[in-house]
């Protein structure tokens, strides 16, 4: 059993981020689903994304920080999309780490410092999504995976959907989201 943050994506703590929060929490996972919206929810991407740049990323990522705040050392840190930034915030700075689950979105690791030792990765995304491929996270992912030292692992999935574990969006795609969900499962009882 493993204990882990997840972080939602620019669309808010939708109904379908719970439901994959509930699927970890079936195989006995400790899911905390920090609302980093402060419970606002968004119909699009870019809705969700103007928020952000309204809020600022830097308040974002304190309310990640916030969250695992009262929370015990070991956690592993998961996020889907915008999500990934606090998780990989949290899995680089926070001492303890477990693991990190990067789903739809990775930074280069320089962003918060380089990648800590000992802490295996898990990297999730579509192979021709706009933001995943397009915007330099995929390229970000496969440095962060061939990086000597790195525990890590790149998975890619056919398609150009972005948020395609989400089964409440029209972007979501059932094949990919079980393969997500069993290599999920896979990695947290690894590091568990």
């Amino acid at each position: 059993m493993t204990e882990l943050m997840l972080f939602h994506h620019a669309l808010g703590a939708t109904p379908g981020v719970h439901a994959f929060a509930d699927r970890l929490r079936a195989e006995r996972h400790t899911v905390h689903v920090p609302d980093l919206f402060e419970g606002r929810t968004f119909d699009t991407v870019e809705d969700g994304v103007a928020h952000v740049q309204e809020v600022g990323v830097a308040t974002i990522l304190e309310r990640g920080r916030a969250a695992a705040a009262g929370l015990p050392d070991g956690l592993v840190h998961a996020g889907f999309s915008l999500g990934v930034l606090p998780a990989q915030l949290l899995a680089q700075t926070r001492p303890g780490a477990r693991g990190a689950v990067l789903m739809e979105a990775c930074l280069p690791p320089a962003e918060f410092g380089g990648w800590p030792e000992g802490v295996p990765v898990q990297v999730h995304g579509m192979i021709d999504d706009p933001f995943f491929a397009g915007e330099g996270d995929l390229a970000a992912a496969r440095a962060l995976v061939a990086t000597d030292g790195v525990d890590g692992e790149l998975f890619t999935y056919p398609g150009a959907g972005h948020l395609f574990a989400d089964p409440g969006l029209p972007s979501y795609d059932e094949d990919a989201a079980r393969l997500l969900t069993d290599r999920v499962l896979d990695f947290l009882d690894r590091v568990g």
